[in-house]
């Protein structure tokens, strides 16, 4: 039996035009790795909101919408021991 490939939210502001953004999510589609987009000025709750996400990402490519909601996930990243990459 496999498992699933780990669910990665990657927190920051995904701009189709933004070539920095199109390479992160071909990076993670090339690993096989499932991931979604979180902006960073999305609305309600950061922990309920990561918990679902095996890893964070946070994007490349600032200034974000909300900088208060990309250092939300670092923080939760940070006191929950979930694994982090910052770009």
């Amino acid at each position: 039996m496999t498992s699933a490939a780990p669910m990665i939210g990657v927190v920051g502001d995904f701009d189709p035009a933004n070539r920095t953004h199109q390479f992160t999510s071909e990076a993670l589609e090339h690993l096989g790795l499932r991931f979604e987009w979180v902006p960073t000025d999305a609305a309600g709750d950061w922990d309920e909101r990561l918990a679902a996400y095996d890893g964070i990402w946070i994007a490349p490519a600032s200034p974000y919408r909300s900088m208060d909601g990309a250092l939300a996930a670092v923080r939760y990243a940070r006191e929950r021991g979930v694994p982090l990459v910052g770009t």
